[in-house]
């Protein structure tokens, strides 16, 4: 069974700067489309960022520019680099992955699409 695990995350001030990590076993991680998304309580989980097995990559216009997301496919790891952090990105993240991938087709950005979830890390941002 596939299984992801996120790591990093915590407080960090506005302006500041942290990176996320997603383990996977299983497979290995070149076999997937990946995926950050994020969740604040009482609504939904929100896309952040995605990149696909060829390395191509679509970013949430919300942090497009501050957020990187790479990936490690010798290691088994997907990266999220987080730059110029603001209030609102306060949320718990979520690593996902999607085997269902096409060459040709843009990366899915709804959650339901995702068959793996890890099990979410905090990050704070304070004002």
């Amino acid at each position: 069974q596939v299984q992801l695990v996120e790591s990093g995350g915590g407080l960090v001030q506005a302006g500041g700067s942290t990176r996320l990590s997603c383990a996977i076993s299983g497979r290995t991680v070149s076999a997937y489309n990946m995926a950050w998304f994020r969740q604040t309580p009482g609504k939904e989980r929100e896309f952040v960022v995605g990149i696909k097995r060829s390395g191509i990559t679509t970013y949430s216009n919300s942090v497009k520019g501050r957020f990187t997301i790479s990936r490690d496919n010798a290691k088994n790891l997907v990266y999220l680099e987080m730059n110029t952090l603001k209030p609102e990105d306060t949320a718990v993240y979520y690593c996902a992955a999607d085997p269902r991938t096409s060459a040709f087709l843009p990366i899915r950005q709804d959650e339901n699409e995702y068959d793996y979830w890890g099990q979410g890390t905090q990050v704070t941002v304070s004002s």
